[in-house]
């Protein structure tokens, strides 16, 4: 694997996470209490023996670089290991990132100083887990030019992708973009090939090909879109990597949360009784950073008010005689005497005062909401006050002043 250098592409505005994307890149949203959503991708890399790692930033990345310098400095430069950010540099032009495969031509210095074998492209913003090994060594028998990751899905969810047709091999046929009418596996006919936005290339064939992009004017500059059907039409060899066979064929977990509904249910899919995405898998660790907070507290008081029922709930909380049902506490949230919290996700710092409801909400971090506050139970008064989802999850911005009416 020393010879794979890997490119996290961490650099998007996140405009449909909104207003969790405010004040940070997607990759740096919190999720499932004490990560980031970039852990997730990050834990692969370690966990499959990457060690030579690029994240690139561009929007809002304060927070997530603040994020990757705090907890992921674990590799040894004397040893040739890094994870280093490359914020957009505007090296070969006055532009920002104008796509992903621009974002990876405006650092081709990078990769020639590595000098690797192949060149491994990640997004930041998904949740799974993936074995980057099983994928190379896919890639190496096939002698493939590139490698597409891609996951089962079925047919009718083919407008939410990029399609990938293949042959009865796994050999890349065409590409279509949120297609209506898709292409579909042919040994399963219910089912496409979706695109996870994971591209394993070698290095020359690569650099060739962002360099032929690079001088196309009407180019989207987007692997997808653009790079993978400009190789089909030269006769490249482009094959599917298909992300079931990580797991021996059985069905596999990845979500792309680039959306506020699909953000909260796979916060939501952790809670649910053997969930198909296992934080707690000894051989399969997800790392992270972790400050210094002491145990929870939960407090039960005389009247027999407090309880936590199917709930995660991070260090440094404290439950004063509250109910927390179905939800995902960050560190630091106070729930205090009779208030109730369901089927929502709480962020760092946030203080629900006595008798509060919320439910089906997502509370930013740093949020006050104030004694015998309802929130989630008068959705056209919420809309009026906060933001509201497509299927009716209550988000309360960072630093809200609940109290203004």
């Amino acid at each position: 694997m020393r010879k794979t250098l890997t490119f996290i592409l961490a650099g998007g505005r996140g405009e449909r996470l909104d207003p969790l994307t405010r004040d940070r890149a997607k990759p740096a949203v919190p999720f499932a209490g004490i990560y980031r959503i970039i852990d997730y991708t990050l834990s692969n890399c370690v966990n499959s023996g990457l060690r030579r790692i690029y994240v690139l930033t561009q929007y809002k990345s304060f927070s997530l670089q603040k994020h990757l310098l705090a907890g992921w400095n674990v590799f040894s430069s004397q040893l040739g290991e890094f994870i280093d950010v490359i914020p957009a540099q505007q090296r070969i032009s006055s532009d920002w990132y104008k796509g992903t495969a621009d974002a990876i031509y405006q650092n081709i210095y990078a990769i020639n100083d590595c000098a690797p074998d192949r060149v491994l492209i990640l997004a930041g913003d998904h949740i799974y887990k993936m074995n980057y090994r099983d994928m190379v060594k896919f890639h190496e028998e096939k002698d493939a030019d590139v490698t597409v990751a891609c996951v089962n899905m079925p047919k009718k969810m083919s407008k939410d992708f990029g399609v990938v047709e293949v042959n009865a091999e796994n050999r890349v046929l065409g590409f279509q973009e949120k297609p209506v009418h898709p292409k579909v596996i042919p040994s399963k006919k219910s089912e496409i090939f979706a695109s996870m936005g994971i591209y394993l290339f070698k290095k020359d064939v690569l650099l060739k090909e962002l360099e032929i992009d690079s001088k196309n004017v009407t180019s989207s500059h987007d692997f997808g879109k653009n790079i993978i059907p400009q190789m089909l039409k030269s006769k490249k060899k482009v094959y599917v990597y298909d992300f079931a066979q990580n797991a021996g064929g059985k069905p596999v977990y990845w979500r792309d949360i680039g959306t506020r509904d699909a953000y909260y249910q796979a916060n939501m899919d952790l809670l649910k009784p053997n969930s198909d995405f296992d934080l707690y898998d000894e051989d399969w660790r997800v790392r992270t950073y972790h400050e210094q907070y002491p145990p929870i507290r939960m407090i039960t008081k005389p009247s027999g008010s407090g309880a936590i029922y199917n709930s995660m709930i991070s260090g440094g909380c404290i439950i004063e005689g509250g109910e927390v049902d179905n939800s995902i506490l960050s560190p630091n949230v106070t729930i205090k005497e009779g208030a109730h919290v369901k089927n929502s996700i709480i962020m760092e710092g946030v203080q629900i005062g006595e008798n509060a409801k919320v439910r089906n909400a997502i509370i930013d971090k740093e949020v006050i909401i104030p004694a015998n506050t309802e929130i989630g139970y008068d959705l056209e008064l919420d809309k009026k006050r906060f933001v509201l989802t497509t299927s009716g999850i209550v988000i309360v911005p960072k630093k809200t002043d609940v109290s203004i009416k």
